[in-house]
Parts: C-alpha cells; structure tokens; sequence
C-alpha cells in the first residue's frame, strides 16, 4: 500500500471536526493559516526537558490502513509490566472533544501493533490548562477509528460533503473562505 493511500490520524481528527473541512484540505490543499492554526504550531514546536518522554513517534499500519506521528510517548518502567509506552496528544485549548480521543485512540492502535501488546491508555495534554486527562481506549473508540478510515477512505473529488451540524466550529476554521459556508447555503437555499 502506498502512503498517500494510507489515512494519516491527523486527518481523522479533520474528518472529525467537519467532513467538508478535510474535504477542501484533502482535495484542493486550502488550509489558510489562521490564529488557532499558528497558535497550536507553536505550542507543539516548545518542548518539555523532562525525561522519560520519546518525542515524536511515526507509525504506519498496512493492516489498519493508517499511518501518523505521535507528538510524545510517556516511558514508564511498572514492575509487573516491565516498560509501558503511553501516547500523548498535545492540543492548544483548554477542552478536548470527541475527535480528539479518537485521534489518540489511533496512535494507540498504531503504537499497539508496532509493541504488538495492547496500549488500552493514552493521554490528552492541553496547553490551555497545562492538564493532562488519562483516556481509557475501548473498543467503541477502536471501532470508531475503523469506520472513520473507511469513509475517509470512501470519499471522492466529486462529492463534497454537507456542512457541519454545528456552525460555531465555521468561526474558527482555516478552511471557510474556501468552503463559504454562507454564502453556499445562499446560493444553493440550503
């Protein structure tokens, strides 16, 4: 499998967010840097001096269709476990949502196949509150990940997907000056 067949986890969490964004950005290359986009650049460019921590870990998965960089893996030596390697994903706010631990839930499968053991935890870290939340994958999440690969998978240049439900994310997406929310519902009376 090629890589540019491969689904790459930060797109799951585009897909997430708003099919019709991972649309413009997938099909036409139109992200546009804004605040939040360079705000969050540069929170994962600071680096943590604290040891213990593997930065930036790129996997792939024929198997799982997918491939990606994890930002940090927490090493812990647990006596009855011996080394365990949990994924961090690092976002720039104060919350994390539903596409968030579903991205982390893919650099946990990733990272589970190259270990070839279970990783059943992962962690969010948010830059916002300087908090890290422990994140329990279940197979809900997992199953998750495989449907969104598959529809990402599916998707073609000549179906753009619907707008979002939820029109508050348009306010802070790099892609609405090409999506044109409003004045595509003008001008297709959607």
């Amino acid at each position: 499998m090629q890589e540019d067949e491969l689904v790459n986890v930060g797109d799951i969490n585009q897909y997430l967010y708003c099919p019709r964004r991972y649309y413009y950005i997938n099909y036409f290359d139109t992200i546009e840097m804004n605040y939040y986009l360079k705000d969050g650049q540069i929170k994962h460019e600071m680096q943590s001096r604290r040891g213990g921590w593997i930065k930036e870990l790129y996997l792939r998965s024929e198997r799982l269709g997918m491939h990606g960089k994890i930002d940090v893996i927490e090493v812990k030596n647990v006596l009855s476990r011996g080394e365990v390697l949990t994924p961090i994903e690092r976002k720039r706010g104060t919350s994390y949502h539903e596409n968030d631990v579903i991205q982390l839930a893919a650099y946990c499968m990733l990272l589970e196949e190259f270990l070839d053991r279970p990783v059943r935890l992962g962690y969010i870290y948010l830059f916002g509150n300087n908090e890290r939340y422990a994140i329990k994958i279940t197979d809900d999440h997992r199953s998750r990940v495989i449907q969104v690969v598959n529809a990402i998978r599916s998707m073609s240049i000549d179906r753009i997907p619907g707008f979002v439900e939820n029109r508050n994310k348009c306010e802070k997406c790099s892609t609405s000056q090409y999506c044109m929310p409003e004045e595509t519902e003008i001008l297709e009376g959607v």
